[in-house]
C-alpha cells in the first residue's frame, strides 16, 4: 500500500471543529511541528503526504484541532510517514506521551467536577517522567529534556515557541489540581496515587503561595508515617522532591531519615526510578509495584545509566539522586565493570559534585564511597 493510499480518509476522521479559541491539542500539535520542522519538510509537503488539506496541518500543529481525535490507525499512519521523511524515531515515540499530556489537561481544564476521586485519570495511571515532562512543557514552557536544543529558522510574524497554555488555561488547570488533590487527601488510601500526582503537578504552579501549599498539605498526612514503606511512603517522597522546586530541601531531608535506610524503602526507590526512567517499561495503575517489582526484572545498568544523568550540580533532589546511586551499586557491585564509559562518566559526575555545594553531608559522604569505588575500578 502507498503512503497515498495509507492516508486516504485522513480528512474525514479529523473534521471535527473545537470551539472558537479552544486549544485541544497544543502538546502534540507543538511536537508534531517541531519534528516536521526539524525534517525540513513544509505544511504543504506535509499535507500532500498525507493527503490532507493544508488547514489540517495547521490545525493540528497550533491545537486546535486535536490528534486525539483521530483513530488509532490514522494516527499510526501519520507517525509512518513521518519516518519515512526522516523524523527522529525517538520524537515520533514521544508523540504518544505527548497525546496523554493533551488528554489529561483537556480532562481538567474543562472542569469535569469530578465528585469521587476514583473518576479521575490520576487515580489509576501512575505518569512517567516523559508523560511529565510533556505537561511540564504545557505547563512552564520548559522544553523536555528529550528535544535537543536547535537553531530556530527565521519567522515571519509572533510564532509560539512552546505549547506553554495560556494564563486562564494554567489558573484553571492548577485550581482543579488542587480541588483533586484536596479530595484525594480526604479519600483516604484508595485515592493515594491521586493525592501525590496531583500535589506533583500543583508543583509546577508559579503562584507565589504554591510552595506554603504544599508545606501545609506535607504537615497533614492522611495519617502518621512509618518507617519503610506504607501507601504513604511514594506521596512522602513525591511532595519532598517537589518542594525542592521551590527551594524547600528540609522536606526531602526528613524523608530521607524516616524512609529511606531499610530493605523496604530502598527496594521501592529504586523500583520508582526504574518506572520514573522508562527502564520498566510496563505501565502501572497504583504505587503498589514500588514494593511487588523484583528488582531482577529491570536492567540495572540501563537505570546505573539514567541516575548517572542526574547527577548535576544545582539540581533540587540532589541528595535522593545521590543516594540512588549509592544504593543501586551497593544492591549490583559488579555494575562499574559492566561499562567502562559509564564508569567513567559517573567518576566525573562524583568529582564535580564533590567539588560543588549545595549537597548534604550524607550524600558528600556517599559520594566520597562512590569515588573510591570508581577508582579502584576504572
Amino acid at each position: 500500500m502507498t503512503a497515498h493510499r495509507e492516508a486516504r480518509g485522513l480528512e474525514a476522521l479529523t473534521a471535527s471543529s473545537p470551539r472558537p479559541g479552544q486549544r485541544l491539542g497544543a502538546v502534540a500539535g507543538h511536537l508534531l511541528k517541531e519534528i516536521r520542522e526539524r525534517i525540513g519538510a513544509s505544511q504543504d509537503h506535509l499535507a500532500e503526504i498525507l493527503q490532507v488539506d493544508k488547514s489540517t496541518v495547521q490545525g493540528w500543529e497550533s491545537g486546535r484541532r486535536s490528534l486525539n481525535s483521530s483513530r488509532a490507525g490514522s494516527l499510526r499512519v501519520i507517525k509512518r510517514n513521518l519516518l519515512r521523511l526522516g523524523g527522529d524515531p525517538t520524537l515520533l515515540t514521544q508523540l504518544d506521551q505527548a497525546l496523554d499530556a493533551d488528554s489529561l489537561i483537556n480532562f481538567v481544564v474543562n472542569d469535569q467536577a469530578i465528585q469521587h476521586a476514583d473518576e479521575h485519570p490520576l487515580a489509576s495511571w501512575v505518569l512517567t517522567r516523559d508523560t511529565t515532562h510533556m505537561l511540564a512543557w504545557a505547563l512552564t514552557g520548559a522544553s523536555p529534556a528529550s528535544l535537543p536544543v536547535r537553531e530556530k529558522p527565521p519567522r515571519r510574524g509572533p510564532t509560539p515557541s512552546s505549547p506553554q497554555l495560556p494564563r486562564d488555561e494554567l489558573n484553571a488547570f492548577f485550581s482543579q489540581m488542587r480541588r483533586a488533590a484536596e479530595l484525594a487527601h480526604w479519600s483516604g488510601d484508595e485515592a493515594a496515587l491521586l493525592r501525590r500526582q496531583a500535589l506533583y503537578l500543583c508543583s509546577y504552579d508559579d503562584s507565589p503561595d504554591t510552595a506554603g501549599w504544599l508545606a501545609e498539605i506535607r504537615r497533614r498526612p492522611p495519617k502518621a508515617r512509618a518507617r519503610g514503606w506504607t501507601p504513604d511512603w511514594a506521596d512522602a517522597r513525591s511532595v519532598a522532591t517537589s518542594l525542592t522546586r521551590h527551594g524547600d530541601h528540609a522536606a526531602l531531608a526528613a524523608f530521607m531519615a524516616t524512609g529511606m535506610g531499610d530493605e523496604v524503602g530502598e527496594a521501592a526507590n529504586l523500583n520508582y526510578w526504574a518506572y520514573w526512567l522508562g527502564v520498566d517499561s510496563l505501565p502501572k495503575a497504583d504505587d503498589h509495584f514500588m514494593i511487588a517489582t523484583p528488582a531482577q526484572s529491570w536492567d540495572a545498568l540501563a537505570l546505573l545509566r539514567g541516575l548517572t544523568d542526574r547527577l548535576k550540580p544545582g539540581v533540587g533532589a540532589i541528595d535522593l539522586n545521590v543516594h540512588s546511586v549509592w544504593a543501586l551499586l551497593g544492591l549490583r557491585r559488579g555494575l562499574l565493570t559492566a561499562d567502562p564509559n559509564l564508569s567513567r562518566s559517573l567518576q566525573e559526575r562524583v568529582v564535580a559534585l564533590l567539588d560543588s555545594g549545595g549537597i548534604s553531608a550524607q550524600a558528600r559522604q556517599e559520594l566520597v564511597s562512590l569515588h573510591y569505588g570508581l577508582r579502584l575500578t576504572t
